[in-house]
């Protein structure tokens, strides 16, 4: 009799165990995911661009704007968030929008701007720093950035 309660169990184990070697990693969907509330993330205000990226015009800011394409050097301000509320780190960054010098979150982001804009960035962990992760930040984590573009060079 324990031998044939044996068997069944072992093969539950088996179906189990194998159910979680899942070998693709979890990757949060934005529409999905729960904001610390500190953060003020508001995806009905926001606009999804094609790629993925969400982003919200908290000041619109004047003058022309960052070119939608090709090159243009910006100074940019920012406070980095995860979707916890933490923040991982803040500074000035200056950049040449089109070369690759940023995440291709922050670069899409800022185009579009306004000096004196303000903008809320929400980056998904393709257009971040994906699988890997990057110092604070970990592997395929949600990026929320708050930008202010403090002049088009």
């Amino acid at each position: 009799m324990r031998r044939l309660l044996s068997i069944p169990l072992l093969a539950l184990v088996a179906v189990f165990a194998t159910s979680c070697l899942d070998t693709e990693p979890f990757v949060p969907k934005i529409e999905e995911t729960n904001f610390d509330p500190s953060l003020g993330v508001d995806l009905a205000a926001s606009t999804r661009t094609a790629s993925g990226l969400w982003y919200r015009d908290i000041i619109v800011g004047s003058g022309d704007p960052v070119p939608a394409t090709g090159t243009q050097a910006v100074s940019t301000n920012y406070v980095l968030h995860l979707r916890t509320g933490a923040q991982v780190e803040a500074g000035s960054f200056n950049l040449t929008v089109g070369t690759g010098g940023a995440i291709a979150g922050y670069d899409e982001g800022i185009r579009g701007m306004r000096q004196g804009g303000q903008r809320q960035l929400i980056v998904p962990p393709a257009l971040g720093y994906g699988e890997a992760g990057s110092g604070g930040v970990p592997p395929n984590a949600i990026l929320i950035f708050t930008v202010t573009l403090v002049s088009i060079n």
